[in-house]
């Protein structure tokens, strides 16, 4: 993507939009320094003042952040992750399971109807890791691959705002992951429904799809909610 110089709204607001495209379509990768204030304002056209507050903004919004000394570093591929990551902070297991059981059930249906044959061998690929990492009994290995497997899944329902909607639960995700690493037979039950869950995608039956992803979402639900105390919900740390 060629950087425009600004000509509608205001200058801050057309160099914001223009960063955050080349943010959001992975130009500018997530972990990656931006280029350097000068080269920006060469290539633009426009002061360092503008510059600084559109740069500003973005790191307002979750999507930079300033290394001292070192430059500024993307750190999200959407304004959306920071956000929800903020507010799923605050939210209880039992909220958290419900708005995963919605994005992966979704999820897991268009895969089905829009899966493609490259779809279905990362799909597999990640099954294979997720597998290993279960049986090795690795927790952080297992905890990202987990994640990695399931968003496969969302990948292969090609929405772009199911995707983004997605990543930006990630760390909640991966945190009921962790809560449900000491139930052994939990992650048995995991594994069972996700077999049948990469079966259903390959054979586009979208309502098997949905009912695998509810399947293992009530078994975490129903064993992970038991652990709870004294009728205090557990909240993310």
């Amino acid at each position: 993507m060629t950087l425009q110089r600004p000509t509608k709204r205001t200058l801050v607001e057309q160099i914001v939009s223009q960063l955050e495209q080349l943010i959001e379509n992975g130009t500018w990768p997530v972990g990656e320094r931006i280029p350097a204030e000068p080269e920006l304002v060469k290539e633009l056209g426009v002061s360092r003042n503008t510059i600084r507050e559109a740069v500003h903004a973005l790191i307002h919004a979750g999507m930079l952040r300033t290394r001292q000394g070192d430059g500024t570093y993307v750190c999200s591929s959407s304004s959306l992750t920071p956000v929800l990551a903020r507010r799923l902070e605050r939210s209880k297991l039992s909220e958290t399971l419900e708005v995963r059981s919605a994005l992966e059930q979704e999820g897991a249906r268009l895969a089905a109807l829009r899966r493609t044959a490259e779809d279905i061998e990362r799909i597999q690929s990640a099954y294979v890791d997720y597998r290993k990492a279960e049986e090795e009994g690795d927790i952080e290995a297992f905890t990202r691959v987990d994640y990695a497997f399931h968003k496969e899944i969302i990948n292969a329902a090609h929405n772009s705002i199911l995707s983004d909607l997605y990543d930006s639960i990630s760390e909640a995700v991966q945190q009921v992951v962790i809560y449900g690493s000491g139930h052994l037979a939990l992650t048995r039950l995991h594994a069972e429904f996700n077999e049948r869950l990469i079966q259903a995608i390959i054979a586009q039956d979208e309502a098997g799809s949905a009912d695998s992803v509810r399947a293992y979402i009530d078994a975490s639900r129903e064993m992970l909610l038991k652990d709870i105390q004294g009728g205090n919900e557990l909240h993310h740390e």
